[in-house]
């Protein structure tokens, strides 16, 4: 996004007034802001400000949530680089996480007074879909760094404030862990705020592929998982496996893709968004809405929210793990941790494209190292075993004259051969068919 487009509005709250009272369509807004006015529309947020965002759980709860998130251990970072100065600029920053719940709201304590009176404190959801058009909301819908300037916020209760934010990504997976803003008033409108805010983000990202927070910050002071961290096994397996709270629950095949396509976004998900990743087909949505509420009664509602779909606690995936060590180059301990493919019988589109992307990383590796234990480790399991570059990449590394070495190349010989047999049956049949 342009920065110095936020300042082109010359009257946002005039085009705010036209769109919520639909007497004509907003001008000279820009395009980011009136889509998400449109998706607010089609919610259930209150442009005039009545309604404000909610707040999720107990303070320990949230204490819990803060205790275990990946971004409590960049949380210095973000204090010397946005909350310095904070008094004498008046503004406050405020660190969220993958739904837009607010974790840590700091800054000059007079704007934070304020900022209580529409809820913009520690444990509010500013998720677009809860708070509207906001800046750490947007941030998260569309993935990027944003800007909103007062009439711009969808909400009336947010039209004295300015904020930039930006998502925090997982360096390892690229999936977002959460949202770093500052909120303010002039002097967030600028071009420096935007930058700054983003500079943070990518500074935290830099931090954080030199610690290992994905265990740190999951695992208690004794080493063990933490309290209130969802831990999910779906590779090599027909469902998915989910423990919690000292409790194991095999989950049905829909349910493990519902949870596994929550797990994998990281935030919250709209029936449609669900929808979609869950099947080519169109789902009907009272259909959708029965199985959540199914699955809800399985997992329980400190674990299901809805409005959006979300995991309300920390999550651990072993997918997540597996992707972490290719990322370190640990190639050898992600083939060891890896029993077989994601959900290998599902066919929602969020998993087969999950699925695909983690072999294709994990067999690239694998072949790229020229390493013959990793190869044969490869090619000796069920989803490795047909490859041929997997075994013509095994013959070239080992040995010269190794009976091992020719056993290899004669198996690389067979596979190909029956390959370009079935291509040469496949168009065969192609050349009967009629046109």
């Amino acid at each position: 996004m342009d920065a110095s487009a936020a300042h082109s509005v010359p009257a946002p709250h005039a085009a705010h007034e036209r769109f919520v009272t639909s007497s004509g369509p907003p001008r000279d807004v820009r395009s980011l802001v009136v889509d998400s006015w449109g998706r607010c529309a089609m919610g259930d947020v209150r442009p005039d400000g009545s309604r404000l965002p909610p707040l999720r759980g107990t303070s320990g709860d949230l204490d819990a949530c803060r205790r275990a998130h990946p971004l409590a251990v960049v949380l210095p970072l973000f204090r010397e680089l946005l909350g310095t100065g904070a008094a004498d600029d008046g503004h406050v920053f405020a660190v969220g996480d993958a739904d837009g719940t607010l974790l840590w709201v700091e800054g000059d304590s007079a704007t934070l007074r304020r900022a209580e009176r529409m809820h913009f404190v520690e444990g509010a959801v500013w998720s677009e879909r809860t708070a509207g058009t906001n800046a750490p909301g947007t941030a998260l819908e569309l993935g990027k760094f944003v800007q909103i300037v007062t009439g711009e916020h969808y909400s009336a209760a947010a039209h004295a404030w300015s904020c930039a934010a930006a998502p925090v990504r997982d360096p390892r997976t690229g999936r977002v862990l959460g949202v770093v803003d500052l909120s303010g008033g002039a002097t967030i409108a600028t071009p420096p705020a935007l930058a700054a805010v983003r500079a943070a983000a990518l500074a935290a990202e830099a931090e954080l592929a030199r610690t290992p927070f994905a265990s740190a910050a999951l695992l208690g002071p004794d080493g063990r998982e933490a309290d209130g961290v969802v831990r999910i096994r779906a590779l090599g397996r027909d469902g998915v496996r989910l423990e919690y709270g000292g409790r194991v629950r095999d989950l049905s095949p829909r349910h493990s893709e519902i949870v596994l396509a929550l797990a994998l976004t990281g935030r919250g998900m709209t029936g449609d968004r669900l929808a979609v990743d869950l099947s080519e087909r169109d789902i009907p949505p009272s259909t959708l809405r029965a199985e959540l509420t199914r699955l809800r009664a399985v997992l329980g509602p400190e674990l299901l929210g809805s409005r959006p779909y979300i995991l309300l606690r920390p999550v651990r995936t072993d997918y997540d793990e597996v992707s972490a060590l290719l990322a370190e180059g640990r190639v050898g301990e992600a083939l060891a941790r890896y029993p077989g493919p994601l959900l290998p019988r599902s066919e929602a589109p969020v998993v087969v494209e999950h699925r695909r992307a983690l072999e294709q990383q994990l067999r690239g590796a694998v072949l790229a190292g020229r390493d013959a234990g990793l190869l044969r480790r490869w090619v000796g399991a069920e989803w490795g075993a047909d490859d041929v570059p997997a075994w013509a990449a095994l013959a070239r590394t080992l040995p010269g004259g190794s009976p091992q070495r020719a056993a290899a190349a004669a198996r690389a010989r067979d596979l190909e051969t029956a390959v370009s047999a079935q291509v040469s049956r496949h168009a065969a049949v192609l050349q009967r068919c009629p046109s």
